[in-house]
């Protein structure tokens, strides 16, 4: 089933590489969307996709890659609109 979910990430995860990670397990699991720094200090991303591959991810996320240190994740449920065609890093 086709889903979309609004993710923010708090912790050490900026400056870290976060982004570039996630990007790569994303494209890797056929998720579109993007991810992006906020100036508070947390990473926000839009994904769609396979509702069990966003679950995939978003358990990639909490672990992390190195140096990260994922303190909370707030994941919104949306429904799936089909509006990207690739996994970006957007500024």
């Amino acid at each position: 089933m086709k889903s979309r979910a609004h993710i923010f990430v708090s912790g050490r995860v900026q400056g870290v590489f976060f982004r570039a990670h996630v990007q790569r397990w994303a494209s890797s699991m056929n998720c579109k969307g993007w991810i992006k720094n906020l100036y508070d200090g947390r990473v926000e991303s839009l994904v769609e996709g396979e509702k069990e591959k966003i679950v995939q991810l978003i358990e990639k996320m909490k672990e992390g890659p190195p140096l990260v240190r994922v303190e909370n994740i707030e994941v919104n449920w949306q429904k799936y609109k089909g509006e990207f065609y690739d996994f970006r890093i957007s500024w």
